[in-house]
């Protein structure tokens, strides 16, 4: 599929952005996916170039999945088919 690092932009404080994070660091997915907090200028300027307008949302080189329930349906793909590039 998609090569590359997998980005995911997210808040801190916003508790569908750290349902993603758990979920990254429960699967041993942090060495495939860049953590991007929208607190910060460029992750959030990155984000709305996109078309970001939900967190969590993650970027897998052709599409922005926003949305806790998007986000953890590309990830579980990613750990359900081990052999995708992303």
């Amino acid at each position: 599929m998609v090569s590359g690092t997998l980005e995911l932009f997210h808040r801190i404080a916003d508790p569908p952005s750290a349902e993603a994070r758990r979920y990254i660091v429960d699967y041993a997915l942090e060495d495939r996916v860049a953590f991007r907090n929208v607190a910060f200028r460029e992750a959030e300027q990155d984000w709305l170039r996109l078309g970001g307008h939900t967190t969590p949302a993650l970027w897998d080189g052709t599409h922005l999945h926003q949305g806790a329930q998007a986000v953890l349906a590309r990830l579980q793909a990613v750990v359900n088919l081990g052999r995708d590039d992303a």
